[in-house]
């Protein structure tokens, strides 16, 4: 089994990934750290709670970062996630609370006690990624693999013409993560926009698992309604369940070893730029994909949930 722990702003397709990473039997998941983002920080660490609950795990949820490193604080990605996160679903409360340790120092001591062994899957703004960095110089070097679900070399920008979301959210945190030195992944928009999830999809996983997947099935109504709307897509990228596949199976996927650096000011801000004249250790960037195999691995997984 693979260690994971992931990195989330909750967030619906966040809910997807945690879920499919809760049902596949590859996955050890040992914690949910959480960030502002897709949400507040305050709703990100409500909604975690809530997640794990809902697929009965006995899990860490660590409370990370509610602001950027540098940058004024940002507005969350309300018309995206709906007001609470997860689409039209109430604003249920959770029965258990947050880890006393904070995400970094969470980050921190599971790597320094599984050294190699854990892979930290991050498919939200980088802010508490960059903390661990900052805290512990080691902790960049005792990652498995650090798994990126943010930035773009190709396909353009979601948040601006030019940056990813999670990207631009945090750019100063971005930079500090590609700079590291850390075994990255880095999984974004040239693969992520082309793994598509239809509103039969989600019906065919509501058939499957009733109540989980049922639950996913009332929260993509929201999210497939924004992509109809801003896309053309029918159906919904499957951006954060697309870098949970890419930790297990990273064969569905094509690499390219490249350094990467990040924009941090301006307009361009969260964009990713491939410059092998920068002075960072190269990471492996996603650049094709087999949608049709990562769609399956995603619906297949839970349909073996409740």
């Amino acid at each position: 089994m693979t260690p994971i722990i992931i990195d989330t702003d909750p967030g619906i397709d966040d809910a997807m990934a945690i879920f499919f990473a809760a049902a596949a039997p590859e996955i050890e998941l040992l914690g949910l750290t959480t960030v502002f983002g897709n949400v507040s920080g305050r709703i990100a660490v409500r909604n975690a709670l809530r997640l794990v609950e809902a697929v009965d795990l006995d899990i860490p949820v660590a409370e990370g970062a509610w602001r950027p490193r540098v940058r004024p604080p940002v507005e969350p990605s309300w018309k995206v996630h709906g007001r609470e996160g997860f689409g039209t679903l109430p604003a249920d409360v959770p029965r258990g609370k947050a880890a006393d340790e904070g995400a970094a120092d969470f980050l921190i001591r599971v790597t320094a006690e599984r050294p190699g062994e854990v892979t930290l899957c991050a498919i939200a703004p980088l802010t508490n990624v960059a903390e661990a960095i900052d805290r512990d110089p080691g902790f960049a070097s005792r990652l498995k693999e650090l798994v990126i679900m943010g930035g773009s070399l190709d396909a353009g920008g979601n948040a601006t013409p030019h940056a990813e979301a999670n990207t631009h959210k945090d750019p100063d945190a971005a930079q500090i993560v590609f700079a590291s030195g850390a075994p990255i992944r880095m999984v974004g928009l040239d693969v992520t926009n082309h793994v598509i999830c239809t509103p039969s999809d989600f019906a065919l996983i509501a058939h499957r698992s009733p109540v989980l997947g049922g639950m996913l099935q009332e929260m993509s109504g929201h999210y497939v309604e924004f992509y109809q709307e801003m896309r053309n897509f029918d159906g919904c990228a499957l951006h954060d369940p697309t870098a949970i596949v890419a930790a297990i199976e990273p064969a569905l996927f094509e690499w390219r070893r490249t350094r990467v650096r990040i924009v941090e000011r301006g307009e361009a801000a969260g964009r990713t730029i491939a410059d092998p004249a920068c002075a960072h250790a190269p990471v492996e960037v996603a650049t094709r994909v087999d949608a049709p195999a990562v769609l399956h691995r995603f619906t297949e997984a839970l349909g073996y949930l409740p």
